[in-house]
């Protein structure tokens, strides 16, 4: 027994040796070996922690994080420095003090970009956005090519590229074409004059929409008669289509088919008409 307690003596010893002595300061060996003990044990729980977030991730949503898992673990290491050097008698108050007005500013510099690396950290997890999506934001649609921990790119119908904040997809309302299927339901709508057969109008509607290659044929075209209007019959020709982003161009070819055949069938598409009264008033 006499040797363990001198063994464990001289253990203590040697970590009481005193490697920096000031001003009611002493940092000694035992503490720097707890320093790195502690950043030891951060590193192994960091790791083990990422592994278990990243699981079922794809290898190249896995990837994504790497950076922000290492700027953590500066962090964690941070922390257990101050611990240890607080907890061993040193007074961090003097550095903490000078120090606060520097971390409130970095801390109103940085709000935005941790809010973006959160709200990536949230899509990525919750695979509520993926590549090749297709989303509308601020009245502009795209195709999702990259999704990173900041921000979100998408290439737009005239081939721009739109670089999306993170947060976006929290705080504004997002359209995401794509979420539960490929599959989107699209319309032309059209006006006809008075009067015109409206058997005729619907075939013609119907025919012009399933003679397009883009759209599907399973589901079915359909249409609707949505409205009297002012000046015209209000028709909709609703058909589906498995590539939203090409839509525009697929409108665009119903239309010229759909103009040709009521050119062929005289039916025809009205401007709009006002009747004007004038009353001759006579003194």
């Amino acid at each position: 027994m006499k040797i363990i307690k001198d063994l464990l003596e001289d253990i203590r010893r040697f970590f009481s040796i005193p490697l920096y002595e000031g001003n009611d300061v002493s940092i000694q060996i035992g503490t720097i070996l707890t320093i790195l003990v502690g950043c030891l044990v951060a590193y192994y729980l960091l790791r083990l922690i990422r592994k278990l977030i990243t699981a079922k991730l794809p290898a190249t949503d896995k990837n994504k994080f790497i950076s922000i898992f290492k700027f953590i673990q500066y962090l964690v290491y941070l922390l257990v420095v101050i611990t240890v050097l607080n907890t061993s008698g040193v007074d961090l108050t003097v550095l903490l003090t000078a120090s606060a007005a520097l971390f409130v500013g970095l801390g109103f510099a940085l709000q935005y970009l941790f809010q973006d690396i959160i709200s990536g950290i949230m899509i990525i997890l919750d695979q509520s956005l993926h590549i090749g999506d297709i989303i509308e934001i601020e009245n502009k649609v795209g195709k999702v090519t990259d999704i990173k921990l900041r921000t979100t790119r998408a290439i737009t119908r005239d081939d721009k590229i739109l670089v999306i904040p993170n947060h976006k997809f929290l705080t504004d309302s997002v359209f995401n074409y794509t979420q539960n299927h490929r599959t989107t339901r699209e319309l032309v709508r059209v006006g006809v004059a008075y009067g015109s057969d409206t058997k005729l109008v619907t075939r013609l509607l119907l025919e012009a929409a399933s003679e397009s290659p883009g759209v599907l044929s399973d589901p079915e075209p359909f249409v609707m008669f949505e409205d009297f209007g002012d000046s015209a019959l209000i028709f909709s020709v609703n058909f589906f289509i498995r590539d939203s982003f090409v839509d525009p161009r697929i409108k665009s070819d119903i239309r010229y088919s759909i103009d040709a055949k009521f050119r062929e069938n005289n039916v025809t598409i009205p401007f709009p008409q006002r009747d004007v009264h004038l009353f001759n008033k006579t003194s």
